[in-house]
């Protein structure tokens, strides 16, 4: 008799998109973690390993498949919705939950500053966010790229590459600052 994967058994797959090859690792309850392009496959493969100890190249499941085609859409420059991603946020502090659920309303295209999602938590703290989005370990799905500093400057960015790889998804997803609907929006 085969014996099931433990409850807390993570499984990783890398998939192709336009900016390079990405990593998306899940357990039973949920994504516990995405990875941004490396120089190479190995060394993507060796920052999972190191994120999550034990973890074991598998082929994605059915719900797992449709986040990695929605990713790579997305990175293709196809508006995608992945609010509704179950996240395993079972490790992840509280205040970096609510900074992260924040974080998961900007859409496509649109940027918040640090200060503004602070004032939405109710806090006066624009480098707590910050540093809440330096720890985030589902980027892209919680889409800290789309977190900017005040001022129209760019901010910091904690996966590989830096503020290039930030300048790079926002450039994608044709990202401005206000709401202004462009000739372009509502067209299908």
């Amino acid at each position: 008799m085969q014996e099931s994967p433990s409850r807390d058994a993570v499984f990783y797959t890398l998939f192709e998109t336009a900016i390079g090859p990405c990593g998306l690792a899940w357990n039973r309850r949920g994504v516990v973690g995405f990875q941004l392009p490396e120089e190479d496959a190995s060394r993507l493969r060796g920052r999972l390993a190191r994120r999550f100890p034990g973890i074991v190249e598998a082929e994605a499941p059915p719900d797992i498949r449709g986040v990695v085609a929605d990713v790579t859409a997305l990175l293709r420059g196809e508006a995608r919705d992945l609010t509704a991603v179950r996240l395993d946020m079972g490790g992840v502090p509280d205040f970096d939950r609510r900074v992260y659920e924040v974080a998961r309303g900007i859409p496509p295209g649109r940027v918040l500053t640090y200060g503004e999602i602070a004032s939405r938590l109710g806090i006066d703290n624009a480098r707590a966010i910050g540093q809440a989005l330096g720890r985030n370990p589902f980027a892209i799905i919680v889409p800290c790229h789309r977190v900017v500093a005040a001022g129209g400057k760019l901010g910091g960015f904690s996966a590989n590459g830096g503020a290039t790889t930030k300048r790079r998804l926002l450039a994608i997803e044709g990202a401005r600052r206000d709401e202004t609907p462009t000739l372009f929006d509502g067209i299908a």
